[in-house]
């Protein structure tokens, strides 16, 4: 195989990897449906929803706690979710060795 070729494939597959990303959502929720959130591919949160009941003007704590746990769970359903991706993509390259 050309090695320009597969240079091209990889560039490729990586501009195709970035759109994906951009278009790839995931969404966590904790504490019984309290704090829930929504992640794109590059793991930026776009939303947050937090039920009022959860809310303790008292008790900020517990309330921060739940948001750093449905991020961190939306990261990990994330991280599954791009590792399928790319184990599909990888399953079309061609061998080179």
């Amino acid at each position: 195989m050309n090695m320009r070729k597969l240079l091209k494939q990889a560039q490729e597959m990586q501009d195709r990897m970035q759109r994906e990303l951009g278009d790839t959502f995931v969404d966590a929720s904790v504490g019984g449906g309290m704090v829930s959130i929504r992640m794109n591919g590059h793991k930026q949160l776009v939303s947050l929803k937090i039920e009022r009941e959860i809310v303790d003007p008292e008790d900020p704590s517990m309330l921060e706690d739940l948001i750093v746990a449905a991020y961190n769970e939306g990261s990990r359903k994330m991280d599954d979710t791009l590792r399928e991706k790319l184990s599909t993509m990888a399953a079309g390259m061609p061998r080179i060795l």
